[in-house]
């Protein structure tokens, strides 16, 4: 089933976007991705529009979870980012038809092609899914756990980043750990995101984060620190 819907989707999105595709636009996109990827040169809004558009005279959104990432990853195969980017959207708008069982297909987007720009989309969605099942599965962030030690470091970081905007949710001992666990990388993108997560934490809890900045200052990273330390005066 996964192939007809694939099928059924694919096609409209791929001619949607195609239709948008602005070769100057494409210019200064791939240049700001250090020439790494090619692009179509749509921005996010028509690009999202044009996702819209596609799905106009199709039946009603209604794909199953295997049917969703079958569907993303269909899309990553294309050449251009801004497919990859409306995968993302499609699993963002769509993560409560995924459960912890779409985690090793979601992470096996995150190692390919990566960079910040659709890792940090896909830390989302995996933050989403895992947040949702700790209603009926209190220990399932022991599958970030696994890919805090993954040998990619875009898995790694998305086992930092996947509580962002958790809030009062957010597991803070586990938090710490994590940020502690990958204080010696010295990976530009790992560092950043200790600083990111803790950053976010510290709206929620801006003593705990100071003492933790405090107490490890030696061992976190520069950048670490003052990404973290942004709003705590």
């Amino acid at each position: 089933m996964a192939k007809l819907f694939v099928s059924m989707c694919l096609p409209p999105i791929e001619a949607a976007l195609r239709a948008q595709a602005d070769a100057q636009q494409a210019v200064p996109m791939k240049a700001y991705m250090l020439g790494q990827f090619e692009f179509l040169g749509v921005p996010a809004g028509p690009r999202r529009e044009a996702l819209k558009h596609a799905f106009i005279g199709l039946p009603k959104f209604t794909g199953t979870a295997d049917e969703l990432l079958a569907l993303a990853q269909a899309l990553w195969q294309l050449p251009e980012r801004e497919f990859r980017y409306t995968a993302i959207d499609l699993l963002a708008k769509h993560h409560k038809r995924l459960d912890v069982s779409a985690l090793p297909g979601i992470l096996q987007l995150v190692q390919t092609d990566s960079w910040s720009d659709t890792v940090d989309g896909l830390a989302g969605v995996v933050g989403d899914v895992v947040l949702r099942a700790k209603a009926s599965d209190p220990d399932v962030q022991r599958h970030m756990d696994d890919a805090l030690v993954h040998p990619h470091l875009w898995v790694r970081r998305v086992a930092m980043l996947h509580q962002l905007g958790w809030r009062a949710q957010t597991d803070q001992a586990r938090l710490f750990r994590y940020a502690l666990a990958l204080a010696s990388e010295t990976d530009f993108f790992i560092r950043k995101a200790v600083g990111w997560a803790l950053r976010d934490h510290a709206r929620n809890q801006p003593d705990a984060v100071r003492a933790f900045l405090t107490q490890h200052a030696e061992k976190l990273s520069g950048l670490s620190r003052r990404e973290a330390g942004k709003h705590l005066g």
